[in-house]
């Protein structure tokens, strides 16, 4: 299984807007895509950065997967993502293979 990981870092004065879009909307649209099989939402507690921070977890069963959703999906739900919230977040993505 892999996991692709996505950690977010969010403005305190669009933290709430943020997490309901998230959950409202842009979860269900990567999900949509039919290339994940389940996702988890992480809240990290012990942060150094201003603002709220989270891991979302997406899982896939393979490469090939993450790979179509990289390249036929991920700019527009990345870019939506941007023109929504513009500079009140920052993110990084890592690819996570489960071992055990």
């Amino acid at each position: 299984m892999i996991i692709y990981n996505v950690t977010i870092n969010v403005d305190d004065d669009v933290h709430h807007q943020w997490l309901k879009h998230m959950q409202k909307e842009h979860i269900p649209a990567v999900l949509s895509t039919g290339l994940f099989t389940g996702y988890r939402i992480c809240r990290l507690l012990e942060v150094e950065d201003e603002g709220a921070t989270y891991s979302i977890q997406y899982s896939l069963n393979s490469l090939t997967e993450y790979n179509a959703y990289r390249e036929k999906h991920a700019p527009r739900l990345q870019k939506e993502l941007l023109d929504k919230f513009k500079d009140k977040f920052t993110a990084f993505r890592t690819l996570l293979e489960v071992v055990e």
